[in-house]
């Protein structure tokens, strides 16, 4: 794959980051076709708002043209004012669970805007939000509270009502963890321990630390890649997050990157963000890992966030299934341990979920709320 197609879609991420060496006078002059296609891209990663970012600090005369801009400067207003809507609903969150004497943070979405250049410019989704006290009893208190939206819970969260319209899960597991059960047994020890030091930041809600979410996010991006896809903003907010974070923050991951089963995945990344972002050695938590960096941003770039891109048009369910199958199964020259693993719990949840489809008259259960 050509991945010097995306050099200046990159380069603009940069400008919008502040990365060093990155300077906006250095922009090229772009043709409205490049322009759109660069704009298409934003879009495709649900990363429009931190590019329109970026296109703000460029010098007038190497802007987009007129017609795009409007519209690009409407989508990222409309970040702006989503932002704050769901901090302010992530405050109210925090204040209801504190108020029936739990233990709370925020995790990923919210927590890593926050720190951002612009912390309004990042393209939002849900509320993740961990609440203390375990599956059974956190799942009571939202059925005793009329705040549950779905009676059936997934094994780390369930969906609350929101009357935004926001889509809230709560979780009452810290990570969703590797597929291997053995990293993820060692994994959920460390974050159970350091989900506790979460602090209460100016937004008004809680979030966790830094130790706790270069851990965690590494995990959920692994998942999501062996999984099915993952999307470039997971990846910009690693790159944040590591832009803010101690050289303690990062040795205590460092020492730990074998026994959580995340030293393939943080070899991959490292080199990744170095050639993407200019990550500096100083903040890499690995070597850099060129094979399995490459493989990452091949997937990264051609299946969009959580790989929710990926070609397919009109093709039989059957077919679609049988690809998936085989994509699946090639991880293993990435990570052979984590393919097996993944294999397990794909056919696991398959037979576990035989009854629910037969219930609903459905074959694939990907678009069902649980």
């Amino acid at each position: 794959m050509d991945f010097s197609r995306y050099d200046n879609f990159f380069l603009l991420l940069r400008i919008a980051l502040g990365c060093p060496g990155a300077s906006a006078g250095a922009f090229p002059r772009l043709s409205a076709e490049e322009w759109k296609r660069i704009y298409d891209e934003a879009d495709r990663q649900t990363l429009l708002g931190l590019a329109f970012d970026g296109v703000m600090k460029l010098p007038q005369e190497l802007r987009p043209p007129m017609e795009l801009m409007f519209q690009w400067a409407s989508e990222a207003e409309s970040f702006n004012g989503l932002n704050k809507i769901l901090n302010q609903e992530a405050a109210k969150l925090t204040e209801f669970f504190k108020g029936h004497g739990r233990g709370c943070a925020v995790l990923k979405g919210q927590a890593n805007a926050r720190l951002y250049p612009n912390p309004l410019c990042r393209q939002p989704g849900d509320i993740d939000i961990w609440v203390s006290g375990g599956k059974k009893s956190v799942v009571g208190l939202l059925r005793e509270t009329g705040m549950q939206e779905s009676q059936k819970a997934s094994p780390h969260h369930t969906h609350m009502k929101n009357d935004r319209g926001i889509d809230v899960e709560v979780h009452f597991r810290t990570s969703s963890g590797n597929y291997n059960p053995f990293t993820t047994r060692r994994l959920l020890k460390y974050l159970d321990r350091e989900i506790l030091n979460s602090v209460e930041v100016p937004e008004g809600f809680c979030a966790h630390s830094m130790k706790f979410a270069l851990a965690m996010q590494l995990s959920h991006i692994y998942r999501h890649f062996i999984g099915g896809g993952v999307g470039l903003r997971q990846i910009v907010d690693y790159y944040v997050l590591l832009r803010h974070s101690s050289e303690s923050d990062r040795h205590e991951l460092k020492a730990n990157l074998n026994s959580f089963g995340l030293r393939k995945i943080a070899g991959a990344l490292m080199w990744l963000l170095r050639e993407s972002f200019g990550l500096d050695e100083s903040l890499m938590l690995c070597k850099p890992d060129e094979f399995r960096g490459r493989w990452l941003l091949r997937e990264i770039l051609q299946g969009g966030n959580f790989g929710r891109h990926v070609g397919g048009g009109r093709l039989k369910w059957l077919y679609w299934w049988l690809g998936k199958r085989k994509k699946s199964l090639s991880y293993w020259r990435f990570d052979l341990a984590e393919t097996f693993w993944a294999e397990v719990d794909y056919w696991k949840v398959f037979v576990e979920n035989t009854s629910t489809r037969i219930r609903l008259r459905k074959i694939s259960l990907r678009d069902v709320k649980f």
